[in-house]
């Protein structure tokens, strides 16, 4: 599952990493999206790009390009 294709208030989990692109998976590690971490999908833009997820108290914007790279499950 991918998060674009979550509704606002769903919650998830982040299950794994999609593509061949390391750099940009060591991105998202950073940005607290590791493995086994769950977020609340608060928000989206009217056209569904970006969107906003809370992750361990914070918030984070993700656009569509950067949550297609996570591979997540809904709780």
């Amino acid at each position: 599952m991918n998060i674009k294709d979550m509704k606002v208030g769903a919650c998830g989990r982040v299950t794994g990493y999609s593509g061949s692109d390391r750099e940009y998976r060591h991105k998202l590690l950073r940005m607290g999206l590791i493995r086994g971490a769950e977020f609340e999908v608060v928000r989206r833009a009217p056209m569904g790009d970006p969107v906003e997820i809370e992750l361990r108290g914070f918030k984070l914007t993700l656009r569509k390009t950067e949550s297609e790279a996570l591979e997540v499950e809904l709780l």
